[in-house]
């Protein structure tokens, strides 16, 4: 997911390279497992977020966050130790199995951008749907933190990706279709939406959403040159007022089959 896996939002928080399992990671847990313990119950963070109906169980314990304003602590308790950066590129191996440590991770954050895509990966390296070890399928994962965060773009952007690359695309434009009108007047969405267009060679929406994100002072060519590439590119008529290129809202994530819009 090339262009997608650096996305700048301004909703998103500062990007952290997750750290290595070292000592000090592990006395900063222990320290923190030791504050909370010491809460009274009420105040303990317990609250869990529910994956849609058939797709398991949540068996966190701590969390879950909006990873777009999560504070850095609660980001480094979880990364440092389950999410370091053998994990996320699935190379090097933590607590256990990949799966269950990217699991943990969106059990915490569900919608970690990069956790996600690491799941998704997994899985797709094992020509599954579910990764070995994993709680629940990768689309109960996405539909999970799609609910938990319904106005988290890039999430739903990420999910748009994954669908393009399991070749469903009428799902993957109802769900795009969404994010566009949703994104009022960010430059970065809308450019990515015009790239995920391209992708699925929708030529016309992806042109677009080009003069609408350079209409607000995008000044990044790769959609056009794309455009360009397959003899789509046009300059934007001045006059033109900018196109939403969108259909009726889509309701959040709500089941194991959030597909459907």
């Amino acid at each position: 997911m090339p262009h997608l896996f650096g996305l700048d939002e301004d909703t998103m928080p500062d990007s952290r390279k997750p750290m290595n399992h070292c000592l000090l990671a592990q006395a900063c847990c222990v320290a923190l497992a030791l504050a909370l313990a010491a809460l009274p119950l009420a105040a303990q963070p317990s609250k869990r977020a529910p994956p849609p109906e058939g797709c398991g169980e949540t068996h966190n314990t701590y969390g879950p966050f909006d990873h777009r304003s999560a504070h850095a602590s609660q980001l480094y308790i979880v990364e440092s130790v389950h999410f370091t950066r053998g994990v996320e590129n699935l190379t090097h191996g933590s607590t256990g199995p990949f799966s269950k440590d990217i699991a943990y991770t969106l059990a915490v954050f569900p919608n970690h951008p990069r956790a996600i895509m690491s799941m998704a990966r997994l899985a797709d390296r094992e020509k599954s749907n579910q990764a070995d070890g994993a709680d629940m399928t990768v689309e109960c994962y996405f539909a999970r933190g799609m609910n938990f965060a319904p106005d988290d773009l890039v999430f739903r952007m990420l999910y748009v990706n994954y669908l393009i690359q399991h070749k469903r695309l009428d799902e993957a434009h109802r769900f795009l279709d969404y994010v566009v009108t949703q994104a009022g007047d960010n430059q970065l969405t809308l450019f990515n939406a015009g790239l995920l267009y391209f992708d699925m060679q929708d030529y016309d929406k992806a042109l677009i959403q080009a003069h609408r994100a350079m209409a607000l002072g995008m000044t990044r060519t790769e959609l056009r040159d794309r455009l360009n590439s397959v003899g789509r590119w046009k300059e934007p008529d001045p006059a033109e007022a900018p196109d939403a290129a969108a259909s009726a809202p889509l309701p959040a994530a709500s089941a194991a089959s959030q597909t459907s819009p």
